[in-house]
């Protein structure tokens, strides 16, 4: 019986076993690569070799219809720095981001804050109304906005006229306040953060709202103490891509230049890149200027993850 006993338990015998668990888990490994190559290819294909691409002629003359391209070394990247319509691409992009930063996160902030009360009524219909808008397409509801913000024939200056204003502002062709049209054109989108911010209120535990009311905390010292705090991840997560998104900022100002007189402060950094490239050909000196803003929002994100832990509360961190 001992003979028998050791022999069962001997490595040999569990050899077999040992063989056949690697092999499912190779198998398993070969299926998720598998499954992960339709995503890998397109990366490569579509993101990483234009981006290796774009950097490359980067350092080139290239122009469209003329190859092979001729070796310039940084000479475009030193052109960033005095090409005056790029740093007036560049100033238009930062002042718009400024404005309509605070109105991105703000406003949603307050409807989700709204939609999570009591005291608001049908709530189920006003978050598929609030949300309706992000689901239509872009291009159409730049030209929504655009006869809507019209300057003779549009709703808002008919409305604004009705109170007594004579002499309403031509929203998209006035300098002075074509950001601010620009920002009620961005409002028509705040549906989807408004709903990732409400999903967050209504996963903050109610205990901690109970024990403020022990305390006699208000309203707004319950919002300002526990509801920021507890959503402060789903914030930053919306100042993250609301940043990149208007680094990238671009289609309401090509379609609104397409269709109608040109304005310099619609001349964002994007269409400016896109006319230095497909309009005058000049593809190395565009590359620089991709090259340049990805940078510039790369540096963004990476200053406000180094802030965040003064203002984001994770309730599993420590």
């Amino acid at each position: 019986m001992t003979t028998t006993s050791n022999t069962l338990n001997s490595p040999t015998s569990t050899a077999p076993k040992q063989s056949k668990t690697r092999s499912v888990v190779q198998q398993q490994r070969i299926w998720g690569w598998v499954f992960l190559s339709p995503w890998i290819i397109g990366f490569l294909a579509f993101t990483a070799f234009p981006m290796l691409a774009s950097l490359i002629f980067s350092f080139t003359d290239f122009q469209i219809g003329e190859w092979p391209p001729s070796f310039v070394g940084l000479d475009n990247w030193a052109n960033l720095f005095v090409d005056p319509n790029t740093s007036q691409s560049l100033g238009v992009t930062f002042r718009f981001a400024i404005v309509s930063l605070p109105v991105a996160i703000g406003l949603p902030l307050i409807l989700a804050s709204l939609l999570n009360s009591k005291v608001v009524f049908g709530k189920p219909l006003l978050r598929v109304l609030f949300y309706m808008p992000y689901m239509v397409p872009a291009i159409s509801s730049i030209f929504i906005w655009q006869s809507f913000l019209n300057g003779q024939t549009g709703w808002l200056n008919r409305l604004l006229r009705l109170l007594r204003i004579v002499d309403p502002p031509n929203w998209l062709f006035d300098p002075s306040v074509i950001t601010w049209g620009l920002v009620l054109l961005g409002v028509w989108g705040i549906g989807n953060a408004m709903l990732t911010m409400l999903a967050s209120m209504q996963g903050v535990p109610t205990e901690l709202y109970e024990a403020a009311d022990v305390d006699g905390a208000n309203g707004l010292v319950k919002w300002l103490r526990i509801t920021l705090p507890m959503i402060s991840p789903v914030i930053l997560y919306n100042v993250v891509l609301t940043v990149i998104g208007l680094m990238q900022y671009f289609l309401p100002a090509y379609v609104l230049t397409s269709t109608t007189r040109t304005n310099p402060e619609t001349n964002f950094f994007n269409l400016n890149l896109y006319r230095t490239a497909f309009q005058f050909g000049h593809m190395g000196f565009a590359s620089a200027q991709a090259w340049m803003i990805f940078i510039i929002a790369l540096i963004l994100t990476l200053a406000i993850f180094s802030t965040s832990n003064r203002w984001v509360y994770y309730s599993g961190g420590e």
